[in-house]
């Protein structure tokens, strides 16, 4: 069992995967503009943790 396991079928349905993505994202910009450049950086580095997973690495096969 892997810690960030994100290829779990919880995260088969692409809104899903999207919504997560934009919300790190969404929270990195927020705390750029709220003048909190650590958190800026950390939800940064998240959201493209993120991204990387669910829209690249991503294998959304059947369990089957």
């Amino acid at each position: 069992m892997k810690f960030f396991d994100m290829q779990h079928p919880f995260y088969r349905p692409m809104w899903r995967r999207v919504v997560i993505t934009a919300l790190c994202f969404g929270w990195a910009l927020f705390e750029f503009a709220t003048a909190n450049p650590f958190f800026g950086i950390l939800f940064g580095a998240i959201a493209v943790f993120c991204a990387h997973q669910f829209f690249i690495a991503f294998d959304p096969k059947d369990p089957d």
